[in-house]
């Protein structure tokens, strides 16, 4: 049955591609027809973290039957390096190799499996130069992909001093792997003007067409970049998606047919950056109330061998240092550390999540310090009027925390469940539950000003059928739905009438990336500005064919109506056309009010902020390490929702994905630079069974103070980071087998493995007595 057509944005809709998912007729890159001669690629990688190529003799590998061609870093006509921002990632390798399993060469051959079998005859000398595997290495090297940033609010480390209390402490926070559905593909195919027409899977086509352009050295205009759907994405194919599609262009260049690379997962997981590692140390003082007087931190992201986007990154994980709360005085510096590691890469959060651990930590040494709930301290230390300007200079207009943490706090029984549990934990021996509630403040927008800026294109049809377009890519996260719901509220009429289609950069140019969470905020505004110019058209044919005020002219319940008299929307758009009125423009939206002075380290770099918390309890078995998340309580707010269906499913998966990356999600790497977790064996991602058995969203129902699409709020990244009420319930149950007199160091993930040697920490506690250091 069709919805009936009242506004259908607010409305908790089914996602537009839903059924085609269940039924798989939705069509990825490498469900699409395989072309006549349609060429496969495959590299070589380096075995080596940092060496000098001595010699290369790929004539085997030319002369193995299937093989169609074979390209070197010599062979690129154009630009060699597809960094998105800052040179230093080159498609190939020149003369030295930098990580473990950089590409070296590359290989079109008549199936994947022939050019992987090619690959393998390479004969290739290295000779190996010295590498910096880890952050420690990096900072005892003083090496940096870029320089180090600070922000600074008051006279730091004499407030520190003169604080009742001071704790120091360290808390390493390892990365993830995207683990996208999907892997990583591309297809391209030469045209008939010498341009270049590539399918991507990617969250950024205009970077795709301009990489692409520039690697074969033709103008923009000849290539054109297409995305309909990815199979997830999270951050990894904002730049990782690049090389890929650039690959697949070259050969398809060189040999004039089609060409297909689709990244086995294993070399996806060792070739294509990750979530950053941090290592975050601090020192802090505060009164015995718990409430911060000064906090010095330093936030040291794992970047590898260049820069990709860890300025961004870096950045944006120093503006959430803060998270929830009020630091009257702080100094948080940046640095961003080379290894001869993968380029790490956008991860959903984007920094923002390993900078609210460091605060998250630090607020609970400070509980376990002076013996209070840390809930209580959280409270305490939350921005609230008059305590309000963020340590970069902005205001928190609005004051959403106070009142969405009591009610959580209330409606999930946090204090009755706390008697509880310490109940519960004096009594069993071996088993100990924990508890906590954790809260988020989560900046929207891009911190790059100029990419906070989106496009639009409606056409209006004769059969009163409606076509979008616009610059966002949908990865399964439901922009399209939502921007559906946008354009059949704009005229009042059914979803079914609107089709959204492939965004491609022919249609919408110089597009951004659909990251920062602001995919929805931008492109819905530039689909309504397109809306309300096409709507403006046929309301002044209107007001001059029938003699009436263009506000007489009402779109609603799939008609339009004017006075007593009404038509369907196409019987009405057929008059307009027979009168050559235009049905159809381009809409255009920026983000307002955002600015940022890197220099100075102040401004106003968020539109607004995005707000939640969440309630974790977990039962840990302190014998083994091993433990269960009992419950989880969410209350988020997502302003006056687009989609309510959509806007929960991507809470709870935002926080699975969270609670995998702090529980189970482990990437090591070997004493050579090599990644050993490179497949599902070993690399666990959760599944449905690490779901928490009672969970429960809920969403905070209040508009957004700012003028955003129909006062709704962004939902992408916030709700990973409710998953940190998990990590911080795990270090409640560790500290209760010390009377919560001491938090043991918790690094993440928290495997089992390191719950157990924190659990053993606080035996080495209650044997030799506070020591002094918490953390």
């Amino acid at each position: 049955m069709a919805e009936q057509p009242e506004r259908a944005a607010g409305k908790a809709s089914p996602h537009e591609s839903a059924r085609k998912h269940v039924c798989g007729s939705a069509r990825y890159i490498d469900d699409l027809p395989v072309m006549p001669g349609m060429a496969h690629i495959a590299t070589g990688q380096s075995p080596y973290p940092h060496a000098r190529i001595t010699h290369l003799d790929l004539e085997d590998v030319r002369r193995y039957p299937g093989v169609l061609d074979v390209v070197t870093q010599a062979d690129i006509p154009g630009k060699v390096d597809v960094a998105p921002v800052f040179d230093g990632d080159p498609l190939l390798a020149g003369e030295v190799v930098e990580f473990v399993g950089q590409p070296v060469f590359a290989v079109a051959a008549v199936s994947m499996e022939v050019a992987q079998r090619a690959v393998a005859e390479a004969r290739i000398g290295y000779e190996p130069l010295q590498a910096q595997l880890s952050i420690e290495d990096a900072l005892a090297a003083d090496a940096h992909v870029l320089p180090p940033h600070e922000m600074r609010m008051g006279d730091v480390s004499t407030v520190i001093s003169a604080a009742p209390q001071r704790l120091n402490g360290e808390l390493y926070v390892r990365g993830q792997e995207h683990f996208y559905l999907e892997g990583q593909v591309g297809q391209a195919e030469p045209t008939e003007d010498g341009g270049i027409h590539v399918i991507a899977s990617t969250q950024h086509p205009t970077e795709i067409q301009h990489l692409v352009a520039e690697v074969l050295d033709i103008p923009f205009n000849r290539v054109v970049a297409e995305v309909r759907r990815m199979g997830g994405g999270f951050g990894g194919k904002e730049t990782q998606a690049g090389p890929i599609a650039c690959m697949t262009a070259l050969f398809a260049h060189r040999l004039g047919r089609s060409v297909r690379y689709r990244m086995p997962r294993r070399d996806d997981m060792v070739q294509t950056g990750k979530r950053h590692d941090f290592l975050n140390r601090w020192s802090v003082g505060f009164d015995d109330q718990g409430v911060i007087h000064g906090l010095d931190l330093m936030l040291a992201g794992k970047c590898g061998y260049s820069a990709d986007l860890s300025q961004g990154i870096v950045d944006r994980a120093m503006f959430h240092a803060d998270n929830a709360y009020f630091l009257n005085t702080a100094r948080i510096e940046g640095l961003r550390c080379r290894t001869h590691t993968v380029s790490n890469t956008a991860f959903r959060g984007f920094g923002g999540p390993q900078g609210m651990m460091a605060i998250e930590t630090v607020i609970e040494d400070i509980a376990r310090a002076i013996g209070q709930d840390p809930l209580d301290v959280r409270k305490r230390n939350l921005y609230s009027p008059g305590r309000d300007e963020t340590p970069y200079g902005q205001t928190v207009e609005q004051h959403v925390l106070p009142e969405l943490v009591e009610r959580l706090e209330a409606d999930s029984d946090y204090r009755g469940r706390r008697a509880g549990i310490g109940a519960f934990n004096q009594k069993h021996r071996y088993l100990k539950k924990g508890l906590a509630l954790t809260p988020v403040k989560f900046g929207i927008s891009f911190t790059v000003k100029h990419l906070n800026q989106a496009g639009a294109l409606l056409q209006l049809y004769t059969d009163g059928s409606l076509m979008i377009n616009h610059g966002g890519t949908e990865m399964g996260q439901g922009l399209f739905t939502k921007v559906q719901q946008v354009v059949a509220s704009e005229f009042g009429v059914s979803r079914d009438q609107v089709m959204v289609t492939s965004t491609r950069t022919d249609k919408i140019p110089n597009t951004s990336a659909t990251a920062a969470s602001s995919g929805s905020d931008l492109n819905g505004m530039a689909a309504r500005d397109a809306c309300q110019r096409v709507r403006e058209a046929l309301c002044e044919f209107a007001a001059s064919e029938f003699r009436v005020e263009p506000e007489a002219v009402r779109f609603e319940r799939g008609l339009v109506v004017i006075g007593e008299r009404e038509w369907t929307l196409g019987e009405f758009a057929e008059l307009a056309y027979t009168h050559r009125v235009p049905l159809f423009a381009t809409g255009f939206y920026r983000t307002p009010k955002i600015h940022y002075n890197r220099e100075e380290g102040k401004g106003r770099p968020f539109f607004y902020y995005a707000n939640g918390a969440a309630v974790s309890e977990v039962t840990v078995d302190t014998a083994t390490g091993e433990y269960r998340v009992e419950r989880v309580d969410i209350l988020h707010d997502v302003g006056d929702s687009l989609n309510p269906a959509i806007d929960i499913g991507q809470i709870e998966g935002g926080f699975v994905q969270g609670m995998g990356w702090l529980t189970t999600e482990e990437l090591l790497w070997d004493k050579q630079g090599c990644v050993i977790s490179n497949s599902p064996s070993n690399y666990k991602i959760p599944t449905a069974g690490d779901v928490p058995a009672d969970f429960r969203v809920s969403l905070y129902d209040r508009p957004n103070n700012e003028e955003t699409i129909y006062l709704s709020k962004a939902v992408g990244e916030p709700p990973l980071m409710l998953a940190i009420s998990v990590w911080a319930a795990l270090r409640d149950a560790c500290a209760a087998t010390t009377r919560y007199r001491f938090s043991p160091r918790l690094d993440t993930p928290a495997t089992p493995e390191r719950v157990y040697w924190a659990l053993r920490e606080c035996e080495t506690f209650n044997r030799e007595g506070d020591s002094g250091g918490h953390g």
